[in-house]
Parts: C-alpha cells; structure tokens; sequence
C-alpha cells in the first residue's frame, strides 16, 4: 500500500484503520438488497472476469458469483475480507478475496470484463488515480459500474455532520463529488466511450429508534465509530444531536424503526 509519499501514507493508514473500527458487516447487511439489485441490472453472464474494488464484506461479490462470474475482490481493510471469505465459504461459492489499495491495483491491463465499486472506491483520496486505475485494468469493450453517494444526499449530510468538528484534510476531494454526474464525466471521461449515469432511490431502514441508530453507527460503522472517538464529550454531545435530528427528520422514525429514503449516482462506463 506504500506510495512512497509520507502524507499520503500516512493518510491510508489512517483510512485502513478508519474502515477495520467497528464491524462494518453489521452495517452492511441492511444494504445487502440494494446491492443485490445493483448487479442484477448489470447482466452479469456466466465466466465473466470481474473485479470488485473496495469489496467490504462482498455484498456485491457474492452476488456476481452467484451469477456465474469469476470474481476477484479487493479491499484495504483485511478484516472487512475475512468477513467476505466466511460468507462465500457458507455459500458454496469461490472468490478470491485480497488487500489492496483502488489507487494502485496490482492487476493487469484490460484484465477485467467489468469493474465494480458499491460506495466504496468514491472514498479513496486521489479520484484521478481512482479513475486511471478502474479505466486501466478494464478490458476495451468492458465496463465500469459504480454506485456514490449524491453530494445532496442523506450521506452527504451525515459526513458534513462529522467535518464541521473534524476538518477533512486540505486538498482532499469530497467522496460525494464521485456521485455528481458532470464530475463523473470528466473524470471517466477520457478512457471511456459512453457513459450512462442515472440516480436510484436508496432506503435506509433500521429496526431501531433514531437514538439507537446514532448508537449502532457509533458502535459498528468505522468512520462514525472514529469520529466519536476523536471528538470532545463537547463535541460528542451536539455530534449526536445532529445525527439523531437528520435521522429523524429526514425519515419516518418510530420507536422501533427508523426510515430514510435516500438516493446514489448508479455510472456505468463503456470502457473505450
């Protein structure tokens, strides 16, 4: 993973921390669905060679190999992908799980049929070597999928809630920019021949009140687990009022469950 750059070193060992705090896979079984769905509209076929860069848990390998391809995911948090090897072991099924940084992949040109990121390759801190690396290992004809947060969404806010205690670091892109359509374009742009943008609805629902869901984003969820940790009890205190107060106001809350409807930038990249 070393770039031979201090700060930028520096910056993804904090990054590989950040994603290993917590236990992201109990976040990341109630987006299980929608990224089932996400890859059932790719039409994926039988012996495809498919890459999942920031595979997580493998939410969106698993379902790509159920599909019948041969996929090979990648993530910089090596216990998200000890997670993903249990849940393809009690499947049945074969991936082949690696670390691995979505700015310097170590495969092949044109070594892949298709390139997938679900909410994660957005949020690596150099997007045009991101781009060049996602374009780069796509085989001519081949195509890039990627789901990102809106820069006016849910998600949005939420990261804007933590920045106001936490200054992100200067220079560093916004991972939301990766769900804006113009922002997309140009950066896909030079080494692909089409690309379709369309904006997918995104429901967030949890079987908890607002309050116990700040609470199990701060226990399970990295970045917000984190946050909490590096903040003040000042800070702390109107970090949680904020959270609870977009959770209930951007959804319908209850008692027991807590609902937001929410949408991401769904870009797929005919690779030129």
């Amino acid at each position: 993973m070393a770039t031979g750059q201090p700060g930028i070193d520096q910056m993804k060992q904090r990054m590989r921390a950040t994603w290993m705090a917590g236990d992201f896979g109990q976040i990341a079984q109630y987006s299980a669905k929608h990224a089932e769905e996400f890859v059932e509209r790719l039409g994926i076929q039988n012996y495809a060679k498919v890459l999942d860069v920031a595979c997580g848990t493998g939410n969106t390998a698993i379902p790509a190999a159920r599909a019948g391809a041969a996929v090979t995911g990648v993530d910089i948090a090596p216990n998200l992908l000890e997670q993903a090897r249990q849940r393809v072991a009690a499947e049945g099924l074969t991936i082949q799980f690696e670390e691995g940084d979505a700015e310097q992949l170590r495969f092949g040109d044109g070594e892949f049929d298709i390139v997938i990121s679900m909410f994660g390759a957005m949020f690596a801190p150099r997007p045009e070597r991101v781009a060049t690396e996602l374009l780069r290992v796509c085989r001519p004809g081949g195509f890039i999928a990627m789901a990102n947060w809106t820069p006016d969404g849910f998600a949005a806010k939420s990261f804007k809630a933590s920045a106001r205690f936490l200054p992100p670091p200067e220079g560093i892109p916004a991972p939301v920019l990766w769900g804006d359509e113009d922002t997309v374009r140009e950066r896909l742009g030079a080494g692909a021949s089409d690309i379709r943008t369309t904006r997918r609805p995104f429901t967030m629902d949890f079987p908890f009140s607002p309050r116990e869901t700040v609470q199990f984003f701060r226990t399970y969820f990295g970045p917000v687990k984190t946050a909490f940790e590096r903040m003040t009890p000042e800070q702390q205190q109107q970090y949680t009022a904020d959270l609870e107060s977009y959770w209930t106001e951007d959804g319908e809350s209850g008692p027991d469950r807590t609902v937001v409807n929410t949408d991401y930038l769904e870009v797929i990249a005919t690779r030129a």
